[in-house]
């Protein structure tokens, strides 16, 4: 594995990482909340989003109109299945979910489930430091590489590693603060 694939990896960790943050509910209406529901349609799991036009028509609001007005009880019932803490409100047309208000306690408990995404991360991205640094052991045990060069690659990846964190630090500080905020 080069320098240049591990940081394609890296880089995919840390896609999943925004894509995960991006559920965790803020107390903002944000259409990311809703990627993970599955719909029940005509006995196909399906996204929610495949089947419906979700908009923000306010911050605090999420508003869904499905493509096929018959499947509406059905995206109801998969919003309630996803379990995401909040209880549509269906009008016959179309589903708004209203955010609630975030409690300092909820806000606490979610700077928690995104430090713990964080960490899950940086395990990975060092789990991918291990698997480079025994790759280059073998080459050089097997005489491919030199060991001045087995000391700067190393560096390297080192170095690599290091600003991953830094990026995973940045991004789960802009997401507790964006929970954070009143």
């Amino acid at each position: 594995m080069s320098n240049k694939s591990l940081e394609e990896r890296i880089s995919k960790s840390k896609d999943v990482l925004r894509s995960d943050l991006n559920t965790v509910r803020a107390g903002r209406a944000n259409a990311a909340l809703l990627d993970k529901v599955m719909v029940d349609y005509y006995g196909m799991p399906t996204p929610l989003k495949s089947i419906a036009n979700i908009s923000t028509p306010d911050p605090r609001t999420l508003m869904i109109m499905p493509f096929d007005p018959k499947s509406i009880t059905d995206i109801e019932k998969g919003i309630n299945k996803a379990d995401i803490g909040i209880n549509p409100s269906n009008d016959g047309k179309c589903i708004r979910l209203v955010i609630p208000q975030l409690t300092e306690e909820r806000r606490v408990e979610l700077t928690k489930t995104i430090k713990k995404m964080g960490e899950e991360t940086k395990v990975a991205v060092r789990n991918l430091r291990r698997d480079v640094i025994d790759k280059f052991k073998k080459q050089q045990k097997a005489g491919e590489i030199s060991e001045d060069e087995l000391k700067g690659e190393l560096e390297d990846v080192e170095k690599i590693i290091e600003a991953a964190i830094k990026d995973i630090d940045k991004i789960v500080a802009e997401k507790e603060k964006e929970v954070m905020e009143v």
